[in-house]
């Protein structure tokens, strides 16, 4: 497994060159003089503070300094007429509010860069708004930057360069695109409207654009405010009169950091020019970046779970970085042998200069961990909460995401029902399904069964969900899928009958049972007191009764018209489990009529009588586990009898085993074991990629679940992209074979491009394998990825070996391709009995080869072992479908 528990001494134990942190001592602007533009300033762009002040000065312009932390009503906005809002990632719901009313009162705004992307969602939205743009993505390279509307560019000074920049997409009517990028669409890099000017670079900083040609912007954004060059600007900017309270919180002496404060840093060494993934100056902040708090001192705990932290982002970091390389390096496929990249190690000059730039990013990632242990080992710890900070959102910020370089793997989405309601008709819905693709998604669980609810005109179901009458969803859905080289698997709702949550939006009373449990009281569960509805904070569900005879006819029968009439490629069980309970509380759930009856006739006592702390308690508990695993049984058998290529899988908790049981009576272990489910999804939903470590942790150790493949999941919502991009990578270093992202409403356009570029799109994937449908040439496939890894580190002299070492060793890597593809080519019972044992000796050997390496980390080696954990994974799934 990957985490906190392997000790990362280094990427690459070379003389590490670290990360420059400024330690300079910065005097305070003297408050406080009316003046009509502000700057804000936040600890997002305080490294570019100088640059920013250089090109402010440069311009000519006076202007006071609006401090971001202090920024909280209209009255800091007064006498301001121009805002700039240079880089500042981080906006609050007040400040957005503050901005919304100032805006109305004839403010004007400049915004730069990634401006409001680490706001919450529903700030964003407002944001996008205010602005009549926001920021979608960053180039990876550099582009042109050419005005088109000189109309509304008054300045003659040149406005037209080469930089690093980002596309910003218009949102409003009145929103007019200026300045285009020179790539591929020529995509929008200047935006305006009536109130405000967006530049789509990260404007103020020496790395990406020099003095004249941001000067030159400004003052074109600041003449069309009316706004003109002093004739005798100052050379100290004030606060704003408004912000003028934070004088009282500090020295009004100016101050700099003293002698025995600065630590002594190593600077980072520049990357070569070729590099597509310079370090950006700001960075993205976690959901839970407060989580360590803003204190002169650290506690011995705390300072462990950072440099916890920082190592897993680290080893992330450098696994995807030689991925991303080595799938676009020019080795070729015959160059992936091993005994062939020994013959070539040191003569390709083009590898040589890729292998030097990875060098050097995975040297100056090690590098902000040493400068962060260096700063605590000094006592400095003020200092080195806001490097590590700043460290792990310049990492985030530049995973390399430029290029393709996943694997063959599951790529699952789940479409909501939501979703398919907004798109009323095939057209609609093409355009969703075209995004999924677009995005690399290979796998569409559609959701068919909802609070009882089927989204097609079903024969069985009592209603259609009303909000897709008049047409057939599914049908639709099946047929676009197919055409995009996707597969589809009917998602159900299988216990859970009634959703509050619905209730509300079909406009029924707030506890109506759904158009079966109401037409069907007797199929219900209920609590002890016979309230139908779970104990869910918020809105709650209705749930079957699991044990009833008629209940499980009518699911089956449901289930039957699904995969006989559509020609679905899987069916997904949810919500197949009781409601959640909580016994040592009284919340206990399960008294349909028909298990108390059950139960009665197998022990003479009516399980509504029960105390969780009496006799029979287990027996009861076991009792409903065994209701739910039948039923899974049940489906799995007389579904496959009909389509014996369907593929069972179901939405599970990952919780431990025996809380689980205890709690949901969800078995999901024996249903792999008994081979009533191909593949297991889990829901390990996390706001940060350390509470994903947490909870797949122990889900990898053994084959807890059979041969079934066990996929996790990631939820979309609230988690900001780069995140995102994070906790994927944690799951692909996993030993399993793909993921699964909840839900298709949570996929904005950044992440699909994103997405699309470290994927592909589906539309072109016509040849590439599923695991779950292809397992040998999956294997074989995802193996040669192994082997290109291996070959670009020993091409460039990047994995030392002794010479003889490295031919044997090299000798059974390419032994080993070739027997996975004779398996992949040829599958018979023969072959994959003799390339199991294979694999299992090279994997053990693998150990010992690479417990002799200085060079690499413990994160990287435990990545290929974990990769060649899913290889053996993929051969006994295939072993248990193929014969």
């Amino acid at each position: 497994m990957l985490g906190s528990s392997f000790h990362l001494d280094h990427l690459f134990k070379k003389p590490l060159i670290a990360c420059l942190l400024s330690c300079v001592g910065v005097l305070l602007p003297i408050p406080v003089l009316a003046t009509p533009v502000a700057v804000l300033k936040s600890q997002e762009n305080a490294n570019q503070w100088t640059a920013i002040t250089e090109r402010l000065q440069n311009v000519g312009v006076n202007y006071c300094i609006l401090q971001s932390n202090q920024w909280q009503s209209d009255a800091d906005l007064n006498k301001i007429k121009v805002l700039i809002i240079p880089n500042v990632e981080t906006i609050s719901g007040l400040q957005a509010d503050v901005l919304s009313r100032w805006l109305n009162r004839g403010g004007k705004i400049i915004v730069t860069g990634p401006a409001g992307n680490l706001s919450e969602p529903a700030v964003r939205n407002q944001l996008r708004s205010l602005f009549g743009a926001y920021w979608a993505y960053p180039h990876s390279q550099a582009y042109t930057l050419r005005p088109t509307n000189l109309g509304e560019l008054k300045n003659q000074k040149p406005l037209a360069s080469s930089l690093l920049g980002g596309v910003v997409i218009p949102t409003g009517v009145n929103s007019q695109t200026v300045a285009v990028w020179g790539a591929r669409n020529n995509p929008p890099a200047v935006v305006l409207n009536n109130n405000s000017i967006f530049l789509g670079w990260r404007w103020g900083s020496d790395a990406v654009a020099n003095l004249a040609l941001d000067s030159a912007w400004l003052e074109t954004a600041l003449q069309r405010y009316g706004i003109n060059r002093s004739s005798s600007p100052s050379t100290i900017a004030p606060y704003c009169q408004g912000n003028s309270t934070i004088v009282n919180n500090i020295n009004n002496t100016p101050t700099a950091i003293s002698r025995s404060e600065r630590v002594a840093i190593a600077p980072r060494r520049p990357l070569p020019q070729i590099s597509e993934n310079l370090p950006s100056e700001t960075a993205r902040l976690s959901p839970n970046t407060e989580a360590i708090p803003p204190r002169a001192s650290l506690t011995p705990q705390q300072i462990s779970q950072m440099t916890a932290e920082l190592q897993g982002l680290i080893g992330r970091y450098g696994a995807t970085l030689l991925a991303s390389e080595a799938s676009n390096s020019n080795i070729s496929n015959t160059d992936k042998s091993l005994a062939q990249a020994f013959h070539n190690r040191g003569k390709n000059s083009s590898t040589s200069d890729t292998a030097r730039r990875f060098r050097l990013a995975l040297e100056n990632a090690q590098g902000s961990l040493n400068n962060f242990q260096n700063l605590i080992a000094q006592g400095a710890y003020t200092q080195a909460r806001e490097f590590w900070l700043q460290a792990r959102r310049s990492l985030w910020d530049n995973y390399p995401t430029n290029r393709q370089f996943a694997q063959p793997e599951i790529r699952a989405m789940w479409l909501d029902r939501g979703t398919i309601v907004e798109a009323k008709n095939e057209d609609d819905l093409a355009k969703v399904f075209d995004r999924m693709a677009e995005a690399g998604i290979n796998v569409v669980f559609f959701e068919t069964v909802n609070a009882s609810y089927t989204i097609y005109p079903s024969q069985v179901a009592p209603e259609q969900n009303p909000l897709t009458r008049g047409w057939d969803p599914l049908k639709v859905a099946v047929k676009l899928a197919h055409e995009r080289n996707m597969e589809i698997h009917a998602w159900v709702w299988v216990f859970a009958a009634a959703n509050q949550a619905h209730n509300k939006v079909l406009e029924q009373p707030l506890d109506y049972l759904g158009p079966v449990l109401s037409r069907n009281p007797d199929w219900g569960a209920t609590n002890k007191s016979g309230g139908s509805f779970d104990y869910s904070q918020g809105t709650k569900k209705a749930f079957f009764d699991p044990a009833n005879p008629d209940l499980q006819n009518y699911l089956l029968s449901l289930y039957e018209e699904i995969v006989k009439n559509y020609d679905v490629d899987g069916l997904q069980l949810d919500y197949i489990r009781y409601p959640f309970q909580n016994q040592s509380s009284n919340q206990t759930y399960g008294y349909g009529k028909s298990s108390r009856w059950l139960f009665k006739q197998m022990t003479g006592v009516d399980p509504i009588t029960l105390n969780p702390r009496g006799a029979l308690w287990e027996q009861w508990t076991s009792f409903k586990i065994r209701q739910v695993d039948t039923f899974v049984s049940q489906v799995s058998t007389r579904l496959k009898q009909i389509r014996p290529q369907l593929k069972m899988s179901a939405a599970v908790f990952p919780m431990e085993q025996k809380e689980r049981l205890y709690r949901i009576q969800q078995n999901w272990e024996e249903w792999g074991q008994n081979q009533w489910i191909d593949l297991i999804f889990l829901m390990t939903y996390a706001l940060d990629t350390g509470t994903l470590e947490e909870k797949t942790q122990s889900l990898f150790d053994r084959k807890i679940a059979g041969n079934a493949l066990i996929i996790p999941g990631i939820r979309l919502l609230k988690v900001p992209d780069q995140v995102m991009i994070d906790q994927l990578q944690f799951i692909r270093n996993l030993p399993t074979s793909g993921f699964a992202l909840f839900a298709t409403e949570n996929l904005n356009p950044n992440l699909q491009t994103i997405l699309n570029r470290i994927q592909g799109s589906m539309i072109t994937k016509k040849t590439e394998p599923l695991p779950h449908r292809q397992p040998f040439k999956t294997a074989a496939a995802r193996f040669n990825s192994l082997r290109q890894e291996w070959s670009f580190l020993i091409t460039n002299n990047l994995l030392a070996m002794e010479e003889g070492t490295l031919k044997t060793w090299g000798q059974e890597v390419d032994e080993m391709a070739n027997l996975l593809e004779q398996l992949a080519n040829n599958p018979s019972p023969r072959n994959l009995t003799l390339t199991q044992n294979a694999l299992k000796r090279f994997s053990y050997k693998f150990k010992s080869v690479m417990s002799r390496q200085k060079d690499l980390s413990a994160y990287q080696i435990q990545v290929w072992e974990n990769r060649l954990a899913t290889l053996q994974s993929l051969l006994s799934y295939g072993q248990m479908v193929e014969f």
